[in-house]
């Protein structure tokens, strides 16, 4: 596949990109070049790769959930309350919302 003048205008326009006519010249190359290279990909032997999110093992550090708001174990309701625009209760008030 390649792209050509006007696949580059047509593209920079729905992108909402203004790019005159020398730079849609460069990017004509540029992105040949890319689309190549995505090629080259499609010829790589993957048989027997297991699919991957990373190219390193990551695992994620757990912690222990301890509350740290106040020592008596939360309790600040109130607090977190005080500047709602409105409450229901010990809940932030919402509007109706009806499709």
């Amino acid at each position: 596949m390649s792209v050509d003048k006007e696949t580059v205008v047509k593209i920079a326009k729905l992108s909402r990109i203004a790019i005159n006519d020398a730079e849609a010249e460069t990017m004509v190359s540029e992105l040949n070049g890319i689309l190549g290279w995505v090629e080259q990909l499609g010829e790589v032997d993957v048989t027997g790769v297991a699919p991957m999110a990373s190219v390193i093992a990551n695992k994620t550090k757990m912690r222990t959930d301890i509350v740290t708001d106040d020592l008596t174990g939360g309790g600040i309701t109130d607090k977190v309350l005080a500047n709602a625009p409105a409450k229901e209760g010990v809940f932030f008030g919402v509007p109706k919302v009806i499709e």
